[in-house]
């Protein structure tokens, strides 16, 4: 005999009495609800597929929170990880930031980097930061369009320069205004600048430096040269790392014992020595540019002996996995095994060391600069901006010269900062469901 029950289908309303001789009908339970029609209207369209199946299946709590991570990718899983570090969010925004700057600082800088005395001013040895203003100072007018001060030199009578604000010289700020010539990206030439001001006066937010140089327009162009070596520095040494260490974890025997020992010869040399001895060979007729290449050379020589001892003991533990023995039964090459099949399980571990090490790049290629062994003037970086910071008597009187290194400051933690976060989300035991 057939049961009723199995006659009913999902659809099928359920009748029940209502206790008036009446026979009223519940909806589905909601184990019948598709996905495709959530309950609640507009409410249910945020829900994702785990959340629909959480609800169909009676779960909540712990239990449905865990349905609803099932359902996420694990770059999803990352990105939801990384936004709850706020301290992580603000060293990404920040680094963000400072690397949109410096692609764009020929068109944010007022002047050349280079350029002495912009202007056309008789002098302008340390001048002091201009401040931009909205209000007049002897009438406390309020104008729309901000303006800066010009100033007058005079000398103490220590014979030191100083700049008084000039109330009677006032140069109202323009955007967009045409200015020196660049190439924005290195490729397409302009002259429009972001602000700047008439002709026969000067815009100085940061002061100028010994030879007249507006300090603002060089820390721009000084974040190209400094931010662009961390990255390319470390990208160079990590490729190296990566591979150098995939190959001696992967073959073993004679080749690792090669490898891995010179990678102790050369990782028994201090860091800080081998890079003045290095950076010393240079000679000093060499060009800037190819002196920047050089010395990401330099940095990434040093670099690559560490990582490739950490992913050859990485290697070592996955090597023999179902996997890589399946592939090499296939017949796939031995490169390809490495490059396809193993390295990438390196790749979590190489992003967050990446980004904890570029700060010690950047850091490394500073203090060459600062030394005189890296980056030279006239190019603008930010250690060979700080060598004026070398005169104590210079630093008390002009602080201002200590831009760069607040700028290094603030780029270190930023990288810190976005590695910390990085390394808590890409590890999932890490991760609560709460």
């Amino acid at each position: 005999m057939t049961n009723d029950n199995d006659l009913r289908t999902e659809e099928t309303p359920i009748p029940v009495s209502t206790g008036d001789g009446h026979m009223s009908a519940i909806p589905p339970a909601p184990d019948t609800i598709g996905l495709d029609s959530p309950p609640n209207g507009q409410a249910a369209n945020s829900q994702t597929i785990g959340d629909k199946r959480a609800e169909r299946q009676f779960l909540t709590g712990r239990a449905a929170r865990g349905m609803s991570e099932v359902s996420l990718s694990p770059a999803q899983l990352t990105w939801r990880e990384l936004r709850k570090n706020r301290f992580a969010v603000v060293g990404g925004v920040t680094l963000i930031f400072l690397y949109l700057t410096a692609l764009l600082a020929p068109f944010i800088a007022p002047y050349d980097p280079q350029d002495q005395l912009p202007g056309s001013r008789a002098s302008a040895t340390f001048q002091p930061p201009m401040r931009m203003r909205f209000r007049e100072a002897d009438t406390g007018n309020f104008h729309l369009r901000p303006f800066v001060y010009g100033t007058a030199q005079q000398f103490t009578p220590l014979r030191d320069i100083v700049y008084p604000m000039d109330a009677g010289q006032k140069y109202p700020v323009y955007f967009l205004v045409q200015g020196s010539p660049y190439k924005l990206f290195g490729l397409i030439p302009s002259s429009t600048h972001l602000f700047g001001v008439p002709k026969g006066g000067a815009i100085f937010l940061l002061g100028t430096d010994e030879f007249g140089r507006d300090y603002f327009s060089r820390l721009l162009y000084g974040s190209q040269i400094s931010l662009s070596i961390g990255l390319v520095a470390i990208a160079i040494t990590f490729s190296l790392g990566m591979l150098v260490g995939g190959i001696s974890g992967f073959y073993g025997g004679v080749i690792d014992d090669l490898i891995m020992r010179g990678c102790e010869i050369l990782m028994s040399v201090p860091d800080f020595y081998l890079l003045l001895a290095l950076a010393a060979a240079l000679p000093i007729t060499l060009p800037p540019t190819t002196v920047y290449f050089l010395i990401i050379v330099i940095l990434s020589f040093i670099g690559w002996a560490g990582m490739a001892r950490i992913v050859r003991g990485m290697v070592l533990s996955v090597r023999e996995r179902e996997y890589v023995e399946a592939g090499r039964a296939l017949g796939v090459s031995d490169m390809q095994v490495i490059v396809r099949h193993i390295l990438p399980s390196t790749f979590t571990y190489a992003i967050i060391a990446a980004t904890m090490a570029v700060p010690g790049y950047i850091l490394g290629e500073a203090g060459l600069s600062f030394l005189g062994l890296g980056i030279r003037d006239p190019m603008a970086s930010w250690g060979n901006m700080l060598t004026a910071a070398q005169n104590l008597t210079t630093l008390e009187s002009r602080p201002w010269i200590l831009a760069p290194g607040a700028m290094i400051f603030i780029t270190t933690l930023a990288f810190n900062f976005l590695g910390d976060g990085l390394r808590d989300a890409l590890d999932p035991k890490s991760r609560k469901l709460g």
